[in-house]
């Protein structure tokens, strides 16, 4: 607890927390936007990959990712926690690079066999 939220009476800590709370839920909301842009960018290179040849796994572009996500940090969240983070991120992002290239697939079969 910081040093000004311990000086508050009852009735400003509940106004603080409601505050804190709703400056919580606005970032919530960034994240999510955030984190499915990023999920419409992994699609669009599941793509690439697929016109190049390419698996939808890259251990080490995955290492890279994650490193620069832990040197940007300023933190309170670490290194450790950024790394958990950002695994669970990435695995969403191959999914959906999965999901997408399976579809194309499909489509693929259902229009040659028309």
């Amino acid at each position: 607890m910081s040093r000004n939220a311990q000086e508050l009476d009852p009735e400003r800590a509940r106004e603080e927390l409601d505050r804190l709370r709703d400056a919580i839920d606005r970032v919530d909301e960034v994240i999510v936007r955030l984190l499915n842009q990023r999920a419409r960018y992994a699609i669009e290179i599941g793509e690439v990959k697929s016109v190049l040849g390419m698996e939808i796994y890259l251990p080490a572009r995955e290492k890279e990712v994650i490193t620069n996500a832990g040197r940007v940090s300023a933190g309170p969240l670490d290194e450790h926690a950024i790394r958990r983070l950002f695994e669970r991120v990435i695995d969403e992002s191959r999914r959906c690079e999965r999901e997408s290239a399976a579809a194309k697939a499909t489509s693929r079969r259902n229009e040659s066999e028309e």
